[in-house]
């Protein structure tokens, strides 16, 4: 299982976290997707390495601007 965090802005209430955690949770092989409000942090499990590109677009597609947090 791998594990991939990520920094997400704009998100305000639990409708952003929800909307973030459906398009994130449509990417394949992406088992669970946790997110923290008040910081903004968006974790991703998923069943093998993914690609970077994809949840930033899946982000960007609910509404919102994110990068990969080192």
């Amino acid at each position: 299982m791998a594990v991939t965090n990520y920094v997400v802005t704009g998100m305000t209430c639990d409708h952003c976290v929800a909307a973030v955690r459906a398009e994130v949770g449509k990417i394949e092989g992406v088992s669970a997707v946790d997110v923290d409000l008040g910081t903004g942090m968006v974790q991703v499990h998923s069943t093998a390495p993914l690609d970077d590109a994809a949840v930033v677009a899946a982000i960007d597609e609910a509404g919102y601007d994110a990068e990969r947090h080192q």
